[in-house]
């Protein structure tokens, strides 16, 4: 997707201390072995700096608390930067992985994040206010988390559209 940020640094003078975290879902797993079954707990967690990074991570243990701390640990390390717009998208998108699509819309200040579970964790520790957005199709946590932050990387900005296109950045917003 893109190269993960250390999790020692700072990314553009955030302290990875400061990160806002966000469970999003706990899955209690079995293992059947010749003497029984083994439980197991895996966890998937958001964390992001509140100024448009976010990373997803997943954790696997036999306890919560360690799956929990080894998700948002991977969360940390995968941190990627997303460009807002006052506090919301510039363009409608959408996502998808596996069976998952979420569409997202910018919203007009005011509107709040209208999104479901998964997709409201992502905004919240991102830092995004106004956006709407629905998940279509598969609902299951990893695919809609993984669907919304594919979208969410491939989200133009009028200045990469003008580079693409060889263009100033008032003929894309078409002012004159």
């Amino acid at each position: 997707m893109t190269k993960a940020i250390n999790k020692y640094s700072n990314i553009d003078g955030v302290n990875i201390d400061d990160l806002r975290e966000k469970m999003v879902a706990i899955n209690r797993v079995t293992k059947v072995v010749k003497g029984g079954r083994i439980l197991g707990f895996a966890a998937l967690t958001v964390v992001g700096d509140g100024d448009g990074g976010v990373g997803m991570g997943k954790g696997k243990a036999r306890e919560v608390p360690v799956a929990v701390q080894k998700a948002m640990d991977e969360a940390k390390r995968s941190l990627i930067k997303v460009k807002l717009k006052n506090g919301t998208i510039y363009h409608p998108i959408v996502g998808r992985h596996g069976a998952a699509r979420v569409y997202m819309q910018p919203a007009p200040d005011g509107t709040g994040i209208i999104a479901g579970g998964p997709m409201r964790a992502i905004f919240e520790v991102m830092g995004m206010h106004n956006i709407l957005a629905k998940c279509i199709g598969s609902t299951n946590p990893y695919n809609v988390v993984r669907a919304t932050l594919q979208g969410l990387y491939s989200m133009n900005t009028p200045t990469m559209i003008a580079l693409k296109r060889g263009k100033t950045i008032d003929e894309i917003l078409g002012h004159d």
